[in-house]
């Protein structure tokens, strides 16, 4: 995907007659793609990790755990799993904007 990028960039200045803001905009247009993966791939990790969070307290209610501590146990694996992945959210906002 990167390569394509690249590419699809490197196409946009071959034109001598485009203008800069044409160019730009074209480079801009080649970003977006990259942006939008990024941005969707933090979706499904935190997706992912949601699920897995979920599937642990519905195996603690199976065992026979109280639903005050499921419920603790829930917001604390969440929380986890955001924390771990909280330095994610700048690079993918600066990526998301810069395509945009």
């Amino acid at each position: 995907m990167l390569g394509l990028m690249f590419w699809c960039s490197a196409s946009c200045c071959e034109d001598n007659q485009t203008s800069m803001q044409q160019v730009h905009q074209c480079i801009e247009h080649c970003h977006a793609p990259l942006a939008q993966a990024q941005l969707e791939k933090f979706q499904v990790c935190l997706a992912w990790c949601t699920m897995h969070c979920n599937d642990k307290a519905k195996d603690s209610i199976d065992a026979g755990s109280k639903d005050l501590q499921v419920k603790w146990q829930l917001e604390t694996s969440v929380t986890k799993y955001v924390d771990d992945h909280m330095y994610l959210i700048p690079t993918v906002t600066k990526k998301t904007k810069e395509s945009l």
